[in-house]
């Protein structure tokens, strides 16, 4: 009979075996005992082998139920697709028709302001002395004196001219010659607006409706020769190169005599507008004869 060992003669793996040994044998036992007792129960498998390998090998199918678990959830969710998309296209169309509506709007604008603004062409309009040269009247020597010589209108043209006569005097402004200077001739005088036998009672006179000293233009100025001071009396000893000087209410202008001519008392071209600044100075002619009109012509001198 074999020496059994102590404990402490024992290896670790002996003692791990005599640990295993020991609780196999205290579990069979128990073992035994549930049996007698009837607590342990016997189990048998109801499926056999080869028909959980059939299950495991089978492939997974899914139903018609887990196929349509989540559909709820995508309707809903393309139900609000639709309403967006709705809404993006009325917007994007609400948009194209404020634009179109707005440049209708703005074209509309555009032509009203370019029909307030269009200048109408201008047309020709008959001024007093239209038909005759200003200044005209009879020699103070003649039978009744000085007055307004009608005999020189034209019969037919008479009523317009008398017609025109009392037309309102436009209101100064600050560009309107105020005073006239001559120094070849000793001119010194002021200047009115109007030409009509009152206002040139009262200086020289400058035609309604022509140019202003030193604009682009005719600056026409008539005056007495005989009558009412003799302002132009001299006027033909004015030379080429001789000053004429007019003074507004803001600074002089000098002109600058080009030539004089002798004209009959229907020669109203001498008055028509220029395209530099001149100044054309008119006044009966001869003296104390009065039958035609010298005319003075000048242009703007250089700066």
């Amino acid at each position: 009979m074999p020496r059994r060992k102590s404990p402490e003669d024992l290896s670790l793996e002996e003692l791990r075996r005599l640990l295993v040994e020991k609780r196999r044998r205290a579990r069979q036992e128990r073992l035994e005992r549930f049996r007698r007792t009837g607590r342990a129960l016997t189990l048998t498998p109801d499926v056999s082998q080869t028909s959980l390998d059939s299950l495991v090998s089978a492939p997974v199918v899914e139903t018609a139920d887990e196929d349509t678990r989540p559909r709820p959830r995508r309707a809903r969710r393309t139900w609000l697709d639709r309403v967006l998309l709705a809404v993006e296209v009325l917007a994007v169309v609400g948009l194209i028709l404020v634009l179109f509506n707005g440049l209708n709007i703005l074209r509309d604008l555009n032509r009203e302001v370019a029909a307030a603004l269009e200048q109408p062409s201008p047309t020709p309009t008959p001024l007093i002395m239209a038909v005759v040269l200003p200044s005209g009247h009879t020699p103070p020597t003649s039978p009744g004196g000085a007055r307004p010589n009608e005999a020189e209108i034209p019969e037919h043209l008479r009523p317009l001219v008398q017609s025109l006569a009392d037309l309102p005097i436009p209101t100064p402004s600050a560009e309107q010659a105020i005073r006239i200077q001559i120094p070849a001739i000793g001119v010194d005088a002021p200047v009115v607006m109007g030409d009509g036998w009152e206002q040139l009672k009262k200086g020289v006179g400058q035609h309604i409706g022509s140019a202003n000293p030193g604009e682009n233009g005719n600056v026409v100025l008539s005056a007495h020769n005989d009558i009412f001071g003799e302002l132009f009396r001299h006027l033909d000893k004015l030379q080429p190169g001789d000053q004429v000087i007019l003074y507004t209410q803001q600074r002089q202008y000098v002109y600058i005599v080009i030539r004089t001519e002798i004209v009959e008392p229907t020669a109203v071209e001498v008055m028509a507008p220029t395209n530099e600044p001149t100044v054309t100075l008119i006044s009966c002619y001869p003296y104390l004869v009065d039958k035609q009109r010298i005319v003075v012509f000048a242009k703007l001198q250089s700066p």
